[in-house]
């Protein structure tokens, strides 16, 4: 296994990747108007956030290209606020070597976007989202990142914000998704209610389906299967060719003592010491690259920066490509890839200015 780390602008470098060579995206976008990065033609300073959109929906048409049929993205992206003096958020690090710049470029931004108010929450997030579905990407979920940790704000006329999304974007309506590499664990309480047997309570007076007592008796088979008799679930609704809860199915087997993952994930920021803003908490991505990557396979990130995504795809076994504007944040991830005691692949480096090292 191997983790290549790309030197230069994404786009360019995913041209010279070959057409379905991997199985995932799963990245993390600069944000708009917040940071400078210190590269010449890097993605977040443009002058409006339909440029910036209208530069993220060609980086994921190469995407798009590269992409197996079957391989789904991952993209994690936080919001924004208009305001005179420049867009703000609240993931800045003030421990930055780097604050300096991005106090300039908070200065560049004297202007408030046209169609925005001062103040405004930009609604950047769902603007991509709907840009990439406009572009021919199926829009499949909306995930929360809640942040039990979240940087606080001096703000006294809303609430701390405390989460960003991550959404899911495919290339087809079918896709390869491993639900069981990711399920919760169910609680012990609703383990034992689901493993009742209803018919060991007849003449009692608990009632199925009802909570009329400490616990609410549901039979096993009822988590089970959707085989039913007479369920108002058999019936077909709008968008559907048959309804879901039919006496012709077939019994189902299903592990009760776990559950298909929500799509609110609470997972904690992490401190990272390098150069480096806004690094994403590996357990924030491990189950994106479990569901979207068979072991063995290939994981893209477009925008590698301290080389997160590397460090949990081969952690779990997975293949990387990681493409880095900035050849110091990409010295940042190849150092902190090789430090790395579980290391599985071999850390490339290629730089077409200076050659592949």
């Amino acid at each position: 296994m191997t983790v290549d780390i790309l030197i230069g602008d994404c786009r360019a470098r995913m041209a010279g990747m070959p057409d379905q060579s991997v199985h995932t995206c799963v990245t993390s976008p600069p944000y708009f108007g917040l940071r400078d990065y210190g590269c010449a033609g890097q993605i977040g300073l443009e002058s409006t956030p339909a440029e910036f959109l209208a530069a993220m929906v060609e980086v994921f048409r190469e995407v798009r290209r590269v992409l197996r049929d079957d391989g789904t993205v991952w993209v994690n992206i936080g919001d924004s606020y208009a305001r005179a003096g420049g867009a703000t958020d609240n993931t800045r690090d003030p421990r930055s070597a780097s604050i300096a710049r991005q106090r300039d470029v908070q200065q560049k931004c004297l202007v408030v976007p046209d169609g925005y108010k001062s103040k405004d929450l930009m609604g950047i997030p769902w603007r991509l989202a709907f840009a990439l579905q406009d572009d021919g990407w199926y829009l499949r979920q909306d995930i929360i990142w809640a942040k039990p940790n979240p940087m606080p704000e001096s703000v006294r006329d809303r609430c701390t914000k405390s989460h960003e999304y991550i959404f899911l974007f495919s290339k087809q309506p079918k896709y390869y998704f491993d639900q069981d590499a990711i399920a919760e664990d169910v609680a012990p309480s609703s383990v034992a209610r689901l493993a009742q047997n209803i018919n060991d309570q007849a003449g009692s007076d608990r009632v199925p389906g009802k909570t009329n007592g400490a616990m609410k008796a549901v039979a096993r088979n009822s988590r089970d299967t959707f085989k039913r008799e007479g369920s108002k679930r058999g019936v077909a609704h709008v968008g559907q060719n048959m309804g879901t809860h039919r006496p012709d199915r077939d019994d189902g087997q299903w592990d009760i003592a776990k559950r298909n993952k929500r799509s609110v994930w609470n997972v904690a920021t992490q401190p990272f010491k390098e150069a480096h803003f806004a690094t994403y908490p590996p357990a924030l991505i491990e189950p994106c690259i479990l569901a979207g990557c068979p072991e063995g396979g290939t994981v893209l990130d477009p925008f590698g920066g301290a080389g997160t995504t590397g460090l949990v795809a081969d952690r779990l076994k997975r293949n990387a490509i990681l493409c880095e504007l900035n050849p110091e944040y990409a010295e940042i991830a190849r150092k902190r890839l090789q430090a790395d005691a579980t290391l599985f692949s071999d850390v490339r480096v290629s730089d077409p200015l200076a050659g592949a090292a």
